[in-house]
C-alpha cells in the first residue's frame, strides 16, 4: 500500500492528512500555524513537524511500518520561486527528523509545494478544475483550468487587498461606526451592537482596545460578525458593507471566469471561508449575482476539506510518477 501526506499550512493552523492509495484518509493531526512570512521558518516548520506527528503516530498502530511515498504541503505564503526552495529545505529535514514514526521513499518528483488556494479548490471541489472563492480572514481568488492554466485575483494581503474579507468588512464597520459617532456619517446600529459586543462604555473605548492593546488582523476580523449582525437585522449602513463586499467578490471570480473559462463551460466555484456562514447571507448574495451573468456556474460549499485537496494532489503525483 502507498501512502501520501497532505499538508495544510495557515496564519492560525495546520493540518496534515495521511491518505492511502485509494483515497482514504488514515489518519488526521493539527499543529499550529505555519505560514512562514509571518511567524518564521524555525516556527513553521516545527508546526508542520508537529501535525504530521499527529496523524502518523495515529497510524503507526494501525499499519506498520508505514512509508510516505509522496507528499504535498499547500502553505499560506507560498507563492514564488524562492518560497518553495525555503519549503523544500524543511521536507529535506523532515526526513531527517527522530520525531517522526515514519518511513520515507520521497524522490524529488514526489514533492508538490504550492499555495494553500490550490488545495482549497482541489478538496473543495474534489479535483483541480474550477474555481475558489476564499474570504475568510483574508481573500482571494484562484481558479484552474483544464489545461492547467491557473489565475489568481487578489490575496495581496489586509494592507494592499482583502476586499471582501471578514478584516476589511470589520474595518468597514468600525469606521462607519465612528463616523456616524462623531456625526460625519449615516446612523448605524452598528455603534450600539459594538458597545454590547465589546462590554465598552463609550464607542471612542476602541481607540484604547485596538490600538493601545495592540490587536492584530485576526483580532479585528473576527469583528466581521458584529457587521453581519446588524446587516441581518437590517441596518442600512451594514448592510451597504456586505454588499460592496459581495460585488468586489463576484468581480474578482467573473475575472477568473473570463481569463479561463471563455467558452463557459459548466463549472463549480466553491466558496470557503468564515465570511460565507454568517446571517447576513453572503452566500446567497453572491450567488445570485454571479448567477445573473454566468447562469452555467455552480455555487457550492467546500466537499473535503484543504488538506484532503493537497492529499489528492500527492497522490495524483505519485500515480503519475509510477504510470498508473
Amino acid at each position: 500500500m502507498n501512502y501520501v501526506l497532505g499538508i495544510d499550512g495557515g496564519g492560525s493552523k495546520t493540518v496534515c492528512v495521511l491518505m492511502d492509495e485509494n483515497r482514504q484518509v488514515v489518519s488526521r493531526g493539527e499543529a499550529g500555524a505555519s505560514n512562514y512570512q509571518s511567524i518564521g521558518i524555525a516556527t513553521a516548520k516545527q508546526s508542520i513537524e508537529f501535525a504530521i506527528m499527529a496523524a502518523t503516530d495515529k497510524a503507526v498502530n494501525i499499519t506498520k511500518p508505514i512509508t510516505i511515498n509522496a507528499i504535498c504541503l499547500g502553505l499560506a505564503g507560498v507563492g514564488r520561486k524562492e518560497d518553495i526552495e525555503v519549503i523544500k529545505s524543511v521536507v529535506k529535514d523532515l526526513q531527517n527528523s527522530q520525531l517522526l514514526p515514519i518511513n520515507w521513499a520521497l524522490p524529488t518528483n514526489n514533492i508538490l509545494i504550492c499555495h494553500d488556494a490550490l488545495i482549497a479548490l482541489v478538496g473543495g471541489t474534489g479535483n483541480s478544475v474550477g474555481i475558489v472563492t476564499a474570504a475568510g480572514t483574508g481573500s482571494i481568488v484562484f481558479g484552474r483550468n483544464h489545461q492547467g492554466i491557473t489565475k489568481r485575483v487578489g490575496g495581496w494581503g489586509y494592507i494592499l487587498g482583502d476586499e471582501g474579507s471578514a478584516y476589511r468588512i470589520a474595518i468597514a464597520g468600525v469606521q462607519a461606526a465612528l463616523k456616524a459617532y462623531d456625526g460625519s456619517g449615516m446612523p448605524t446600529s452598528l455603534i450600539d451592537i459594538f458597545k454590547v459586543y465589546l462590554e465598552l462604555s463609550n464607542l471612542e473605548n476602541l481607540v484604547e482596545l485596538i490600538y493601545r492593546r495592540g490587536w492584530g488582523v485576526t483580532e479585528i476580523a473576527a469583528l466581521a460578525e458584529i457587521v453581519d449582525l446588524a446587516a441581518a437585522l437590517g441596518d442600512r449602513v451594514a448592510n451597504q458593507i456586505i454588499d460592496d463586499a459581495v460585488q468586489y467578490l463576484v468581480v474578482a471570480t467573473s475575472t477568473v471566469i473570463d481569463t479561463l473559462f471563455s467558452d463557459r463551460p459548466v463549472l463549480e466555484v466553491v466558496t470557503t471561508g468564515s465570511v460565507w456562514t454568517g446571517k447576513a447571507k453572503m452566500h446567497q448574495r453572491f450567488t445570485a449575482s454571479l448567477n445573473q451573468n454566468f447562469p452555467e456556474v455552480k455555487v457550492i460549499f467546500p466537499k473535503h476539506e484543504p488538506a484532503y485537496g493537497a492529499g489528492l494532489l500527492a497522490l495524483q503525483k505519485l500515480q503519475h510518477i509510477s504510470g498508473k
